[in-house]
């Protein structure tokens, strides 16, 4: 309770001046970095030792998911549940987005590719944390929104692609970390081979409208990987071109 006293006045003093409206949305921001806290001590087992960073934790309390979904309401925004974006397509769970962030080891000078930009919000996060963003996305309508939005909100470090992100973006990589954001039934080769060494992809894993598995692969050497399964997710399916 302390934590979250302090971390509250903290957010509303750095909001002085703003609009009561404003001001609720940094009290229910902070209150939902507090409950991802929460969440992450009973997660230990798949966030391993290190659990879940401050660094996370800032970058989620400095983002303004609310300006990511198309009612802008605070109160639902700062829920820790998904929520719909249209399209068919949902923005994650807010513990979710931290917990993979965690997971996928980014460091300030780091190269991130995400697969599945939806909103922008979880590009957004990652922005904050890595030196450089590229993000897929195959639905036209999300694709331009998301652009839109993180360019109005000067995430000048991220750059939106329209298309099937199954092969990934070479001529944005190689990456130090991917991030996928989407369920398929294996995890792409192409991915595979635009992950740096000792970097990490970072993906649901498992069938369609089921449950899957959030997954985190390793690579160690050219060629070689490890993975381990880090929790049970239930993520929208991949989507794939048709052509």
């Amino acid at each position: 309770m302390r934590t979250l006293l302090l971390l509250m006045i903290s957010m509303v003093t750095a909001a002085r001046g703003a609009s009561a409206e404003d001001t609720r949305c940094v009290l229910e921001r902070a209150a939902m970095v507090e409950t991802i806290r929460t969440y992450a001590r009973s997660h230990a087992s798949g966030l391993g030792q290190q659990g879940l960073s401050e660094t996370v934790l800032e970058a989620m309390g400095q983002t303004q998911r609310h300006l990511f979904i198309p009612e802008r309401s605070c109160t639902i925004a700062y829920a820790d549940m998904p929520l719909p974006i249209g399209a068919g397509q949902t923005i994650s769970q807010p513990f979710v987005v931290a917990l993979m962030t965690q997971l996928a080891n980014i460091a300030p000078d780091a190269v991130v590719l995400e697969v599945g930009t939806g909103s922008g919000y979880q590009a957004a996060i990652l922005a904050r944390l890595a030196r450089k963003v590229c993000t897929i996305e195959i639905i036209p309508q999300l694709a331009e929104a998301a652009a839109k939005k993180l360019k109005d909100l000067a995430y000048d470090n991220v750059n939106v692609r329209l298309g099937d992100g199954y092969a990934g973006w070479p001529d944005c990589g190689p990456f130090d970390a991917i991030i996928v954001t989407a369920a398929l039934g294996e995890v792409p080769p192409l991915l595979i081979e635009q992950l740096k060494v000792g970097g990490r992809l970072v993906m649901p894993v498992g069938p369609a409208y089921t449950t899957q598995q959030l997954t985190v692969v390793e690579k160690t050497d050219p060629g070689k990987t490890t993975m381990r399964a880090a929790g049970f997710v239930r993520f929208v399916p991949f989507t794939r071109s048709q052509d």
